[in-house]
């Protein structure tokens, strides 16, 4: 599950190395062949119109970078070499959007005939909308502290931060104004890591969960997660009443007016002007 924006791929095949992965003692120390085949999702249009190696993904590099990857680094399962080595080279090289990667080990101790096993996943950057309020203490600081630890986040990218607004509570509790905004990121977080991720960063800022729409100190949600319909115990996204919420419709609209709800069908800016219908401001 990531977004599918880049549709050209790179493509490395049998990529060998020689590293010290597996669960026995033996397999660290002595070391075995390990095959790597990776197809890395990315815009090559503009290095082909222009024939610039800048504006690709070099893959020679990609290769250098997964060998000393695998040779600095020790893992006991194919599982673990494979998610943390995707993870790094989506970190590493940015106009990879989205990485098939299969780690093969035809050396396995297994004592049968056999000619491979190996692992193979999927991993991508995914676009979130993420909603951003406070209407206890000193509002701005920790908006503006939420955005810095967002932004710090070693798998977070932030894209951009709306203008901020004032707006009444909703839900009809008697509290003060809260201040409201929305941010654009890109993430490798799964939905429920991000979810915690925010949950960590609201703790921070002494938010404490003793009235449902009750006042907070930092209150974050996730809006949107791609195009994305999920529901759990935990989390259901897209947000459930933001269609109802005009001060997460407002700086939507500003910042992606044309994004669409994967369930409606409308765009932000649609979708706020269908609520000022039913609920002209006052």
């Amino acid at each position: 599950m990531y977004s599918h924006e880049a549709k050209d791929k790179i493509i490395i095949e049998k990529l060998e190395i020689y590293a010290y992965h597996g669960v026995y003692p033996e397999e660290k120390r002595k070391g075995q062949v390990f095959l790597v085949n990776a197809v890395l999702e990315t815009d090559v249009h503009r290095a082909g119109a222009e024939d610039r190696i800048e504006h690709t993904t070099d893959y020679g590099a990609v290769c250098m970078f997964i060998d000393g990857w695998m040779k600095m680094n020790t893992k006991y399962t194919l599982e673990a070499v494979a998610e943390n080595l995707a993870r790094d080279i989506l970190l590493n090289f940015h106009l990879v959007r989205g990485l098939d990667l299969e780690i093969c080990k035809p050396e396995a101790p297994i004592p049968l005939p056999f000619e491979s096993v190996s692992v193979r996943i999927h991993r991508g950057w995914h676009r979130v909308y993420l909603g951003i309020g406070s209407n206890l203490g000193d509002r701005e600081t920790y908006i503006a502290n939420a955005v810095q630890a967002l932004q710090a986040h070693p798998r977070i990218r932030l894209v951009r931060v709306s203008d901020i607004i004032e707006t009444e509570p909703y839900g009809g509790v008697e509290q003060g104004n809260f201040l409201n905004g929305v941010i654009q990121a890109e993430t490798l977080l799964e939905p429920e890591e991000l979810l915690e991720a925010l949950h960590e960063i609201e703790n921070g800022a002494g938010r404490e969960r003793v009235q449902h729409w009750g006042p907070r100190t930092l209150d974050l949600d996730i809006l949107f997660y791609d195009k994305l319909v999920y529901e759990s115990d935990s989390l259901v996204i897209p947000h459930p009443d933001l269609q109802n919420r005009r001060f997460v419709l407002e700086p939507l609209s500003r910042i992606a007016p044309n994004y669409r709800h994967p369930l409606s069908g409308r765009t932000m800016l649609q979708e706020l002007q269908e609520l000022e219908k039913s609920s002209p401001p006052m």
